[in-house]
């Protein structure tokens, strides 16, 4: 069996293809995240940005090629807890009153039967979750009183708590307001000071700016640019340009 180790790439993609019903949405995905890296994964909608992540953390088919995450081949990751997935959702409930702390304590529930009331050290790691994401002051407000800014990082501490090698968010930053961006990405930037590895779905580069160093562009179902945020700022201009030029002719 596969040891995920410091100099294991956290995720490794090899002629990785992803879909729905047998059908590919991206192919020919090669690709490596090492340890403690904050990579964004960029494109326009349906590009097949989303498929990929997902693909990741099997709420899309792996339909062909290697996928390895933490050092274990995909079929075979059994404790899918070491990945933390935030989705894209603009509201946490509905109709259904809960707490900050007990919709993180949620995300505990897939280790340990769900009879059992949480421990001491499991309510310990809620209140930390929940710290982490910059809500100690909400942590007893019922979430539909919430912003969609604060329940995006509900969401969060929800993906926290089980402690995670690998945090997977698709949008974290979409539908909320500039102040609640800042206070998202102020979230993001101490987990990624922690060493925490981050791979974020996102059409709002600005609103990462310091936080990412490593950008992965999918377009048409392929990946066509991976590299540093200079890179891509050069990678974009030159397709601006080329654009400008075919219009032209």
């Amino acid at each position: 069996m596969l040891v995920s180790t410091a100099a294991t790439p956290v995720l490794r993609l090899r002629s990785a293809a992803f879909g729905y019903d047998g059908k590919p949405v991206v192919t020919d995905v090669d690709l490596e995240v090492g340890r403690g890296q904050v990579v964004a994964v960029l494109g326009p909608n349906g590009s097949g940005k989303s498929t990929l992540v997902k693909g990741l953390l099997g709420l899309s088919e792996h339909l062909s090629g290697q996928v390895e995450v933490l050092g274990v081949p995909l079929a075979r990751l059994r404790d899918r807890t070491r990945i933390g997935y935030v989705p894209q959702r603009h509201t946490l409930v509905g109709g259904v009153r809960a707490t900050v702390t007990e919709v993180v304590d949620t995300g505990l529930l897939a280790t340990r039967p769900w009879w059992r009331p949480a421990s001491r050290t499991e309510k310990e790691r809620v209140l930390e979750a929940v710290e982490a994401a910059g809500l100690g002051d909400r942590a007893r407000f019922d979430v539909d009183t919430l912003s969609g800014g604060q329940q995006r990082r509900v969401l969060i501490a929800r993906a926290l708590v089980a402690r995670p090698e690998v945090l997977v968010m698709d949008e974290p930053t979409a539908g909320v307001d500039r102040a609640s961006q800042e206070v998202l990405a102020d979230v993001l930037h101490r987990l990624a000071d922690a060493g925490t590895t981050l791979v974020v779905v996102t059409h709002e580069l600005a609103a990462l700016r310091g936080i990412v160093d490593r950008i992965v562009e999918v377009d048409t179902g392929h990946l066509t640019f991976d590299g540093t945020p200079e890179g891509y700022a050069v990678h974009r201009a030159e397709a601006t340009r080329l654009a400008g030029k075919a219009a032209l002719s």
